[in-house]
């Protein structure tokens, strides 16, 4: 059996091909272009994507099923008839619509209540209010009754396989969907601007989702989600943080019990009739960090991530935090800043590039400490361009006093989504081992963290 699974990413398209007996390779990847309209602004091209994903699944050979994994709060306009798109992709980075969150605040109780998320632009609610609001190509398809809205990966499906459904995972990615029902809440449709009945069908994350080529779609979610499940996690407690244009950490929970403050409660996946509950908290820019770091010049190239000879950089007071685009969880502070501190005119580039990865490391363990306020985290699966530095596991490991295991294969997202597929047609797919586990080391990670935490404060009333 040979499932194609489809990893619509926020810098690239990747097909990986899964088999049976345990095979798994990258068959094409693409990258595609972001655009930059405005300084709050971040958008891509639908027909590019969509281009992309059919040149990735006519480069697959014979496959018998397909699986895609989407960017989960990256959302656009189209045509429900043709397919044609009426919008750019807003992507889950875009914050335009921050003044208008912020004119909300009242409101925020009813969304945390029905949805479980924070009045943020992250989400893709306000965003496709935005586009009812100010496009008249929106409203004129609206006014015709042609209208969808929803996120790129209903968009997709519509355009390659004729259905336009989401997941449970993505529509949980919304703002729009009832954690307690699993479907569309017309009220906070109501709230955010959205007509219910534009927006596709919520499915489960495991079954049909039409047919491209004669192929089953037996599974779609959200990338994160996807790596979970691709990290092997499946019981509560069970976490991964996924080191991608963002850091994202997911961790299982027991059903929908106490969410601790500052992280977000989602669904993990459904298949069948049960569906695994879990709590996530984001870090906006990580490798966005080191992609901004590398075109000032600041690093060479990924090879400068590890091999640092000097003691940790924050324990020497110097410290980067990568709020490049805000802070997400646990602060949830869009006017936080990027910023440096703590340099000295002896401050060298390698101690720049060493800061940066330390500082991504010990966002990630902010977020890892409020996750074990919940239930105990010993081991955290990691995957991701940046799980490939020893020198940000080891930070990691060090900050959290959790064993960092990283997976025998880097495409967790995409290995996921096809194991999904495969739970879909009653064949699951063998299980990988791991390539390394990294134990922490003892050190004063209490002091080490508060002087992060101390340097985040800082960068939070910059721009206040």
């Amino acid at each position: 059996m040979r499932i194609l699974a489809l990893d619509q990413g926020t810098t690239s398209t990747r097909g990986l091909l899964a088999d049976d007996r345990g095979g798994a390779r990258i068959v094409h990847a693409l990258r595609h272009a972001q655009h930059f309209p405005a300084a709050d602004r971040v958008e891509q091209d639908p027909a590019e994507l969509l281009g992309n994903l059919r040149a990735v699944i006519a480069a697959a050979g014979p496959i018998d099923a397909i699986a895609l994994a989407n960017q989960g709060e990256s959302c656009l306009a189209w045509d429900a008839l043709t397919g044609e798109a009426l919008s750019p992709v807003l992507v889950w980075q875009d914050r335009r619509t921050e003044a208008q969150l912020a004119a909300m605040k009242a409101s925020e109780a009813l969304v945390r209540a029905r949805a479980g998320l924070p009045l943020d632009p992250y989400f893709s609610a306000s965003k496709l209010g935005w586009l009812m609001a100010q496009s008249e190509p929106v409203r004129a398809a609206h006014r015709a009754g042609r209208l969808r809205l929803g996120t790129t990966d209903a968009y997709f499906l519509q355009n390659l396989a004729g259905v336009a459904a989401t997941d449970i995972t993505t529509a949980s990615r919304t703002s729009l969907m009832s954690l307690e029902t699993g479907q569309w809440d017309p009220e906070l449709c109501a709230l955010f601007g959205v007509p219910v009945d534009c927006l596709p069908e919520i499915r489960p994350t495991a079954g049909e989702f039409g047919r491209i080529g004669g192929v089953p779609v037996m599974a779609a979610a959200v990338d994160q989600q996807a790596a979970l499940y691709g990290h092997g996690c499946r019981a509560p407690g069970d976490a991964k943080i996924t080191f991608g244009t963002g850091a994202f950490a997911l961790a299982l929970t027991a059903g929908r019990g106490r969410v601790p403050e500052g992280l977000l409660p989602t669904i993990a996946w459904q298949i069948g009739a049960e569906t695994a509950h879990a709590v996530e908290g984001g870090v906006h820019a990580a490798g966005a960090a080191v992609e901004w770091a590398m075109r000032i010049g600041l690093l060479d190239g990924p090879e400068a991530l590890s091999g640092f000879g000097a003691p940790p950089a924050i324990d020497r007071g110097l410290a980067f935090v990568p709020a490049l685009s805000g802070l997400a969880a646990p602060y949830w502070d869009g006017s936080a800043a990027g910023m440096y501190l703590g340099m000295t005119g002896a401050t060298s580039r390698a101690d720049m590039a060493q800061a940066l990865v330390e500082g991504i490391a010990l966002r990630a363990a902010q977020i890892v400490a409020r996750m074990a306020e919940g239930a105990p985290v010993a081991r955290i699966s990691v995957d991701g361009g940046l799980a490939r530095s020893g020198y940000l596991c080891q930070m990691l490991a060090d900050a959290t006093g959790a064993a960092i295991l990283r997976p025998g294969h880097d495409e967790l997202t995409a290995l996921g989504a096809a194991q999904l597929a495969a739970a879909a047609l009653g064949a699951p797919l063998p299980a990988l081992p791991p390539r390394d586990e990294i134990a922490p080391r003892d050190t004063d990670r209490e002091a080490r963290m508060a002087r992060f935490a101390d340097a985040v404060d800082r960068a939070r009333g910059w721009r206040r």
